[in-house]
Parts: structure tokens; C-alpha cells; sequence
């Protein structure tokens, strides 16, 4: 299993000029590249390497940051290709530009970390920068150490200078579940478990509501400084769902784990375009990363060889956990579940947890099954 280790640099004046220049210099060239395969209609790598590695070389940069400067460009214009064919976006009508401060990867041969040190060496257009430092927690420290492989991008972010790097960890074997752990996001509570454990709710809330209103007055005053205040602040609530998710998911899978179940998730896929919500519940709906969240339960759910299944959601909120009955009476408002047949009665979050966790151990047997042949 793949994951991203992203740790700071604290490079000294001089260091940073030289960082600077570096990405200057590979997004100056990545532009050239960009505009050579528009031209001439050559988007392969290895056909852009032909039309434009010599002249790479003559702007300064060494043979491995050339060859990363072309294959940055090719996997840009697969990836646009690709987001066209899915109708994800319009088709491009001229080059794809490069920002002078866009992430540029290095291989091992210009990118070496001393990861006890707590610095790296790297190529720069002034020559090789070592002992550069850099700021990790143990547990990333240990991860670079035991399983870092591949590339690493340098980022230049809010005035920041990062390195994020791949770690390639062995896959866990999966232990089998002797039952499943429900888990029903939601908008007055983000995460239920079928164990009845609300996770994020009014406080969460209410913090989120404050953020949009900050946002808006900012965004309505269209002054300077507010759109200087509104650039500072527009990866705030970004990082702030990313914690929040994070210790969300480390919560659910670390109980999952300690009492040998699975978990099962709802399969969210398209639910932006499917729910009708009131106005106040969509500005929620959308203002969350629920995927994100899912994204995190999923990896460290295989990290920790938790067994992991998608269920359809259809009717896990109307449906009873001890009858299986299916009314839409059954919820009299938000917060309550009422069986109209056999009269049971639990919080509505945690009743649909319940019945997404009854469908993970029938996923399970499913996909479990051999087959036919």
C-alpha cells in the first residue's frame, strides 16, 4: 500500500534562494515543453524528449531534472486527456501553463534524506544544497527510514517549503471479522458507528457555520486587506476537516481493530447529485469532505488489516435494525427512529449504522464466496 509522507523544510536564506531558482527554472522549462507538445501535437514522453531535451540542457538544468521537467508535462496532458474522456472538464484550447513555484519531483540520484540527521541533500541550479533540515513526527520519521520509494515533490506552499514523499508499506493480511462495525455519516453527526458512538456534532458544527460566516462577510467587503485575510484563511478549514477526519477514522478502525470486526461503509458514490436536502443542509452536505473520510477509514483500515466493505445506503435510514421494516413514517424527525411495525426505537444515526452493519457481514459472505467454477 502507497501513502504520502509530507514533512517541512527549514532551509537557511541562501538555501531558499537556491530552492527558489530551482523551481523557477523547471517550471520556466515545463512551460517550453508544454508549448513544443501543443505545437506539435506530441504528448508521449518519450517523443517529448526528442523534441525538447537538448535545449533543457542548455537552460541548466542536469539530465535527471530535464527528464522529470518532460515526463511533469506528459502526465499533465494524460491526466487532462483523461478528466475530457470523462467529462470532467472541457477540452483544453491552448497549453497547459506552469505557476513559477509549481511542484517539481526528484528522484534518488538529486534527492538523498538523512533521515536521523533531519536534513536532505538536493540538486539546485547552484549546484548540490546539503543539509537542508526538516521538521517530522517519529512515526513519519520511521516511515521514511522503513519504507520511502520513488519520488519526492519540493512545494512551495503559502510561503512554506515542503517535501512530500511515497512510502510503499507491505500489504497487512486481513483478518477475518466475526461481525461488521456500521458506520452511517451523516450531517447533524459526520460519523455514527452501530456501537451508537456520535462522532463530531454540534461543536464541529458550530465552528464550520462560523468559518462560512467569516467567509462571506470577507467576501462581500472586496476590499484588500480582506482579500489578503481571505487568502491566509483558505486552506484553514481545509486542514481543520483533514484533522477532524483523521482522528475520526484512527477512532473507528482502532475499534474495528481492537474488537476483531470489520467496518462497513456506506458506498457515497454520486451522493451530491442524489440527496435533496433544505438549503442549510446542503450548504453542510457540500462544505465536507465525506470522501476524504471514507478515503482515510479505507487506508487505515488495510494498514491495520481491518476487513473493509461498501454497502448501498438505499433505505438504511427508514429501515428498522430489529424488524426490517421500511417507512418513511419510521422517522418522525431528524434525530429519531420509530418502527411503525414492531414499535423499536433508537437514535436515527445509530439505527441506520446498525442496518449498514448487518449489510456488511451479507457484502462480506459475498465477496468471500468462491466461485461457481
Amino acid at each position: 500500500m502507497k501513502f504520502v509522507v509530507q514533512v517541512r523544510l527549514f532551509p537557511t536564506p541562501a538555501q531558499e534562494a537556491a530552492l527558489a531558482d530551482t523551481l523557477r527554472l523547471c517550471n520556466e522549462a515545463a512551460n517550453l515543453v508544454s508549448r513544443t507538445a501543443w505545437d506539435t501535437k506530441t504528448f508521449r514522453n518519450y517523443d517529448l524528449r526528442v523534441h525538447t531535451y537538448g535545449e533543457l540542457k542548455n537552460m541548466g538544468l542536469s539530465a535527471q531534472p530535464a527528464q522529470h521537467v518532460i515526463k511533469k508535462v506528459a502526465d499533465a496532458y494524460t491526466t487532462v486527456r483523461a478528466q475530457v474522456k470523462a467529462n470532467l472538464r472541457k477540452p483544453l484550447t491552448k497549453p497547459i501553463g506552469f505557476r513559477k513555484d509549481a511542484a517539481q519531483p526528484f528522484d534518488d540520484r538529486c534527492l538523498s534524506w538523512q533521515v536521523e540527521a533531519r536534513t536532505v541533500s538536493i540538486w539546485t541550479t547552484g549546484g548540490r544544497m546539503k543539509g537542508i533540515r526538516f521538521g517530522c513526527s517519529e512515526e513519519q520519521a520511521r516511515a521514511l527510514a522503513a519504507y520511502r520509494k520513488g519520488e519526492s515533490d519540493l512545494v512551495h506552499r503559502d510561503g512554506r517549503w515542503l517535501l512530500i514523499a511515497t512510502c510503499d508499506v507491505p500489504d497487512t493480511d486481513v483478518t477475518e471479522p466475526d461481525t461488521f462495525l456500521g458506520v452511517d455519516f451523516g450531517i447533524a453527526n459526520i460519523a455514527t458507528t452501530s456501537d451508537g458512538v456520535k462522532h463530531a456534532g454540534k461543536a464541529l458544527n458550530a465552528v464550520r457555520h462560523r468559518n462560512r460566516e467569516l467567509r462571506r462577510r470577507l467576501q462581500a467587503k472586496q476590499t484588500k486587506s480582506a482579500k489578503r485575510l481571505l487568502k491566509r484563511r483558505r486552506r484553514k478549514e481545509s486542514r481543520f476537516a483533514r484533522d477532524v477526519n483523521h482522528v475520526i477514522s484512527k477512532s473507528i478502525v482502532t475499534e474495528a481493530e481492537r474488537t476483531g470486526r470489520g467496518i462497513a461503509l456506506e458506498d457515497l458514490q454520486g451522493i451530491r447529485d442524489r440527496v435533496r436536502l433544505r438549503k442549510p443542509q446542503r450548504v453542510t452536505l457540500h462544505s465536507w469532505s465525506f470522501h476524504q473520510l471514507g478515503s482515510f477509514i479505507a487506508y487505515k483500515a488495510v494498514r491495520a488489516g481491518v476487513a473493509l466493505v461498501y454497502v448501498d445506503p438505499a433505505y438504511t435510514s427508514q429501515g428498522c435494525s430489529a424488524c426490517g421494516h421500511i417507512d418513511r413514517k419510521n422517522r418522525p424527525d431528524q434525530e429519531t427512529f420509530a418502527c411503525t411495525s414492531c414499535g423499536f426505537a433508537e437514535h436515527a444515526d445509530v439505527n441506520a449504522a446498525r442496518n449498514i452493519a448487518m449489510r456488511g457481514v451479507a457484502g462480506w459472505a459475498a465477496v468471500m464466496q468462491p466461485d461457481a467454477a
